[in-house]
């Protein structure tokens, strides 16, 4: 067993509907069982696909997972590339950039979960993982590299460990408020991380005017 497909596209429309439907399936079984009690027959039983029928597709459940699994980078790839529109100021970027990342993982935070959970004991999800994790470090790390070219952020930081640890932190975040149920608001959440990130490289960060009914609210008025 290779973990991966034993075939490329299906050649008919009926075939990538049944591919497509194992897919769905499986990604569904997963987040709700995790990887270890999955079974290929819950899978295909979700599906509606005879049990035989699995393996013109997949040669394993290693296989279909990493199917699952390669969506889910694409989802989250597709969220790290998006950059705000040209022209936005700095503290926007990267607003932008954390509300799209925490957006991502709420909504594959479950799958999410299962590749976390086996990645320290399947080489190839491991690096999956890896990858998800070092787009978005990655888009930091440029972001950052093009806010010091423009004399705005400090340059006397570690660039990469800035990255990750900025990065760390909205990962973390995310797990707490989508997996673990921790409640916050999203705005306050998506503020207050712009506010550490643009401070931890070195940006004048100014809050957001406050409303006099904030304002009240605050002040215990």
């Amino acid at each position: 067993m290779n973990g991966r497909a034993t075939t490329g596209r299906p050649p008919t429309e009926r075939g990538r509907r049944k591919r497509g439907a194992l897919v769905q399936a499986a990604r569904e079984v997963f987040e709700e069982r995790g990887f270890e009690d999955t079974r290929i027959a819950g899978i295909t039983g979700r599906a509606g696909v005879a049990y035989g029928s699995f393996y013109t597709y997949f040669d394993s459940k290693e296989a279909i997972f990493h199917e699952v699994a390669k969506g889910v980078a694409g989802e989250m790839f597709d969220a790290a590339r998006s950059a705000a529109p040209p022209g936005t100021e700095p503290i926007d970027r990267i607003r932008h950039a954390t509300g799209r990342f925490l957006d991502a993982y709420r909504d594959n935070a479950r799958i999410m979960q299962v590749i976390e959970q086996i990645s320290p004991r399947h080489p190839l999800f491991r690096s999956l993982f890896l990858e998800i994790r070092g787009l978005f470090v990655e888009r930091i790390v440029a972001g950052t590299r093009r806010l010091q070219e423009e004399g705005v952020a400090s340059s006397d930081i570690d660039v990469a460990a800035t990255a990750s640890m900025l990065g760390g932190m909205v990962e973390h975040t995310a797990r707490m408020l989508y997996l673990y149920g921790e409640e916050h608001d999203p705005e306050v959440v998506v503020e207050t991380a712009t506010r550490l990130w643009a401070r931890g490289i070195g940006l004048d960060y100014e809050d957001p005017p406050r409303s006099p009914e904030e304002v009240g609210v605050r002040d215990g008025k």
